[in-house]
């Protein structure tokens, strides 16, 4: 078993998972978005993408592609949230949260892609 690989994928799911976790529920409650889960989300996808830096194939040019994707728009939402919640007026209402969730959704679909790109790839290994 290669202990890089096996931390790879963990970091891989981990990040999607952390991701669907903030994703799912009403769109528009913030009650149902924890920001510090979309913290954790961020700060996993960015450790997942330092460790898909390195990978010269095709496939790895993908996965750092779907990764960066997938750490822009975690960020955006990032952002989008702190400036809702402690810069604008208005606060934190229904339609901001709605904006940050749609963004970690694109985020998600950027992970799922990564994820079928691994499953691929380990699928298609074979022993020598």
């Amino acid at each position: 078993m290669n202990l890089e690989k096996v931390v790879f994928g963990f970091f891989v799911t981990l990040a999607a998972t952390l991701n669907f976790g903030f994703f799912i529920g009403d769109i528009s409650d913030p009650e149902l978005h924890n920001e510090y889960e979309l913290f954790a989300a961020v700060v996993v996808n960015l450790i997942a993408t330092v460790l898909k830096f390195g990978d010269r194939t095709q496939i790895g040019a993908v996965h750092l592609s779907t990764s960066l994707v997938a750490d822009l728009q975690l960020i955006a939402a990032t952002v989008f949230w702190a400036f809702a919640a402690h810069v604008s007026d208005e606060g934190l209402t229904a339609g901001a949260t709605a904006s940050i969730v749609s963004l970690s959704g694109g985020a998600l679909v950027a992970n799922i892609v990564s994820l079928v790109l691994l499953v691929v790839e380990t699928s298609s290994f074979r022993r020598s």
